[in-house]
């Protein structure tokens, strides 16, 4: 119940508008939190829980494109909330210094730092990759196998499954509370691949491959010295096979081998194209790479109310 009370405070920190129920807290808060936390607990005792279909919302995106923001019932949040609560700091210990999407106390800010060091190290033949609607490809059955290779307990399995298959055969919707620590770990064996091609062409103090990684964005940086060649053509025929392993495609439109001195996208910020290998690098903030948590908070709170107010159970209030 500790975990559970602490995954509803959190959920009401964020706020956000309801899910397909059309339950909202004000409708819990009024029927008593302590009762809306037994029932839940009490479903997942006897195993009777089972996640709703999350309401689906479409955010404009620049382009005249829309991301399509999944918004869980409130129940269904807090119990995301609390296996993640319980997963976190098993799968934070396993993850690389290279990733920063949607993980505690990293941002984009950090990622661009990390990019900034290496080009100015030289490290200036780059690698840009964008995968191509990745939430909505995730395997199922290859995540749920990376989880069951730390976690050897069928109660949270079960859960999980049931949490995924709420929502479509394959895929982790955007805007679900473990969604991003999911999305990561999906991934964590690319930033694996990546930490062992750093370490195995080290010499002394010298590292001629960096990379970063905000969720599905990514950008390696190359050694630019002529003896390093080699790197480039084997680092990229390297994430092909690992991205061709987990079924993940390459946006051929959108990844690219780029310059320091030509727009580089970088996991969620934009380098100028007029800026230096030099010093600090100047950049823009760019609209995609908000943290998955506040880009969820912000699109529920514009969502507008279903038009009907429920009680926490679901049963629609006279």
């Amino acid at each position: 119940m500790e975990t559970l009370s602490k995954a509803y405070a959190l959920a009401k920190n964020n706020n956000g508008a309801p899910g397909t129920d059309g339950v909202t807290f004000a409708a819990i808060e009024a029927q008593g939190v302590a009762t809306f936390l037994e029932q839940i607990q009490d479903e997942l005792v006897q195993r009777t829980y089972v996640p709703l279909p999350a309401r689906r919302q479409e955010i404009p995106k620049d382009g005249g494109k829309v991301r399509v923001l999944s918004i869980p019932a409130i129940r269904d949040r807090v119990v995301q909330g609390a296996l993640k609560l319980i997963l976190e700091p098993i799968f934070e210990a396993d993850f690389q210094p290279g990733s920063f999407g949607y993980r505690p106390k990293r941002t984009a800010h950090e990622a661009v730092d990390r990019v900034a060091r290496a080009i100015v190290q030289e490290k200036t033949r780059i690698i840009d990759i964008d995968l191509r609607s990745y939430f909505d490809n995730v395997r199922h059955d290859r995540l749920l196998a990376k989880v069951a290779r730390r976690v050897d307990d069928a109660d949270v399995l079960h859960l999980l499954k049931l949490m995924l298959k709420a929502n479509g055969q394959r895929g982790v919707p955007q805007g679900g509370v473990i969604s991003p620590l999911l999305s990561n770990l999906y991934l964590a064996e690319v930033d694996r691949m990546l930490e062992r091609a750093k370490e195995t062409t080290r010499y002394g103090k010298y590292t001629y491959i960096e990379y970063a990684r905000f969720a599905d964005d990514l950008v390696v940086l190359i050694d630019a010295y002529q003896r390093h060649d080699w790197l480039m053509a084997a680092v990229e025929k390297r994430l092909r096979e690992e991205f061709a392993e987990l079924q993940v495609e390459i946006n051929e439109e959108k990844s690219r081998n780029v310059e320091p001195r030509r727009k580089l996208r970088l996991p969620g910020f934009r380098f100028p194209p007029d800026a230096q290998p030099s010093g600090r690098m100047a950049c823009q903030l760019h609209a995609k790479a908000q943290e998955a948590n506040c880009v969820a908070a912000e699109a529920q709170r514009r969502v507008p109310p279903l038009p009907i107010a429920t009680s926490g159970s679901g049963r629609e209030v006279d």
